[in-house]
């Protein structure tokens, strides 16, 4: 009997238990969340030798940190300065990085060694943002600077894999033979800064060092210079580089095994001719023999147009008929199949008569840009972009400019300001001292839309 009791006793103690737990039965069981995701950059807790330690003696640095690191891609994210013969080796282990210098240090000189965005940790991926551990071989630390922005004079865009370079006692040729004694990199929007500089003298350049050689190799490469020699102070002015490439990379000919035995062409436009531009015909091979009066091109009652103009480009693949389109008009182009012949004396499979309609100036957009703050004295030429190519570009004579019969798309617009007033941007020549002509591109793409007024105020 009291054995019951108290088993009772006990059960009613469960229950009372079990819906204390469980409340109105409104509770859920679920996995933990986890709590927030971290997203906090590692934290130095200790550097052997200390930051800005001077009269610097060790071949070996010790940086820990509050929780477990890794170094990725050491090799572009790390970078030391004065630059280094030999770069040094870089080790990591759970919350420790360690450096070991391989260079001979030279006396009287401030390094500093710039880890980008190369710590993060393990976990998370969060990268300790240009950390700098600054040391000196001399009683003091140099606390000079350098500041500057580098864009592409071609575009005014930024290109963030430039690297600026600073030479020191150096010459004109030093560039091209020599590693810089100072690197820095630009950020997204191309501005850089070189700290912890002696007062000295320098010259700074840009460079896209395709080869990896640190120096100005190729022609090929892109590359900025000043023209004068730039001194670092405690409030440094801003320098601008403005980055050119003298000579494009000539294009590698690639052999094709398997040549196409027949000669075809096609109509670059289509049947729909643009009221602007030449009809242009284009053969897939280099043309041997090209007869061209017998390309004729007449109206629907087969009466031959007369005022056109017929040419044969330099490749001997590009055949363009001029004339004065007018809208809605029909067009029979008459191609002869014997007119034409390759190297293999191939000629066409047959004669062809096609249809063209040029089209309706309703398939235009009609533009009109109004400039304020405009110098009318300078040679300022705005340009049309599409996919980093001029597509219009027009010198500003007035206030306002205007163009009824605009082909539409989205486009950039840019402004060049054209030094030698050949209405065309020019590169620069490093050798010679020319500094390539200027483009700022507007913030603002501007949207051509077919039949419809487009407007723009532009303020320069």
């Amino acid at each position: 009997m009291k054995f019951s009791f108290f088993y009772y006793l006990v059960s009613l103690a469960f229950i009372l238990i079990l819906i204390n737990l469980l409340g109105t039965g409104c509770a859920q069981i679920g996995m933990p969340t986890g709590g927030q995701k971290d997203t906090i950059a590692p934290i130095l807790i200790s550097a052997s030798p200390q930051l800005k330690t001077v009269n610097f003696s060790a071949n070996k640095i010790t940086l820990t940190f509050n929780e477990y690191i890794e170094v990725k891609e050491a090799q572009t994210n790390i970078l030391v300065s004065p630059f280094p013969k030999k770069n040094p080796e870089i080790n990591y282990r759970l919350k420790t990085v360690t450096v070991k210098l391989k260079d001979t240090l030279q006396p009287n000189t401030t390094y500093s060694i710039n880890f980008g965005k190369a710590i993060v940790d393990v976990n998370e991926g969060n990268p300790l943002g240009n950390f700098t551990y600054i040391f000196s071989t001399g009683a003091a630390l140099d606390s000079l600077q350098l500041t500057g922005k580098v864009q592409i004079a071609e575009t005014g865009k930024v290109d963030s894999a430039l690297l600026i370079l600073l030479y020191r006692n150096a010459t004109d040729s030093s560039v091209q033979k020599t590693k810089p004694d100072y690197i820095a990199k630009p950020n997204g929007e191309g501005n850089f800064t070189f700290a912890n500089l002696p007062n000295d003298k320098f010259k700074m350049y840009a460079l896209k060092d395709a080869d990896g050689s640190k120096t100005y190799s190729s022609k090929a490469e892109a590359f900025a210079f000043l023209n004068d020699d730039v001194t670092p102070s405690t409030k440094p002015y801003s320098v601008l580089l403005n980055a050119f490439v003298q000579e494009k990379e000539k294009e590698k000919i690639t052999v094709i095994k398997n040549i196409e035995k027949r000669l075809r062409y096609t109509l670059t436009q289509g049947t729909v001719q643009d009221l602007l531009t030449p009809l242009t015909i284009e053969f897939n091979k280099p043309l041997k023999k090209a007869i061209l009066n017998k390309i004729q091109l007449v109206d629907t009652s087969y009466n031959s147009i007369k005022e056109i103009s017929i040419s044969l480009d330099s490749t001997s693949k590009k055949i363009t008929i001029s004339n004065q389109w007018k809208e809605n008009q029909l067009f029979k182009l008459i191609i002869d199949k014997d007119a034409f012949a390759d190297s293999a004396d191939l000629v066409l499979a047959k004669s062809d008569t096609l249809k063209i309609t040029t089209k309706s100036i309703s398939d235009y957009g009609n533009i009109v840009l109004r400039f304020k703050n405009v110098d009318l004295t300078k040679n300022t030429v705005v340009q049309f972009v599409q996919n980093d190519e001029v597509k219009k570009s027009f010198k500003i004579t007035s206030t306002e400019w205007s163009d009824k019969l605009f082909i539409p798309g989205e486009y950039e617009l840019c402004i060049l300001f054209d030094s030698n007033n050949n209405g065309k941007w020019d590169t620069g020549n490093y050798t010679k001292k020319i500094q390539p002509e200027k483009v700022i591109t507007l913030p603002q793409k501007l949207s051509i839309k077919a039949n419809w007024d487009n407007e723009r105020d532009i303020e320069l």
